[in-house]
């Protein structure tokens, strides 16, 4: 049985999200997310894979892993940032993602960082204004 990696909170991940309407259509809603990694920890660390769930409108989540981001794997020093985009296609809306990421530290020690959930909701046509 495989043990569990630690998971540590010196990786600070900053996450935004556009809706890309003019690639949505009805049933497949395109949201492009912007990452950015920030090592606050006092050790060099490189990115080695990424394990996503992605929370649709009707309850269904999916399950996605895969090496580094997209096709790197970057190497943070201590006070370095590392910024990528992708994107995501939801079928229902609104829906969240959330996720780790998985590091290596010079020592080949592996741990976890958690990718706090964000949302991914279409923008309201019509802003209520709160008083």
């Amino acid at each position: 049985m495989a043990q569990a990696l630690p998971i540590r909170s010196d990786i600070h991940i900053h996450v935004e999200v556009v809706y890309a309407e003019q690639h949505s259509r009805p049933g497949q809603h395109v949201f492009v997310y912007f990452i950015t990694l920030e090592n606050r920890g006092y050790e060099t660390v490189q990115l080695l894979s990424r394990e996503w769930f992605i929370h649709d409108g009707n309850g269904e989540v999916a399950h996605v892993q895969g090496e580094g981001v997209v096709g790197e794997k970057p190497i943070l020093e201590p006070g370095q940032r590392y910024q990528y985009n992708s994107f995501c296609p939801l079928a229902h809306t609104p829906g969240f993602m959330q996720g780790y990421y998985t590091f290596q530290n010079t020592l080949g020690e592996l741990f976890r960082v958690e990718i706090p959930a964000f949302a991914l909701r279409l923008p309201e046509s019509n802003p209520r204004t709160l008083n």
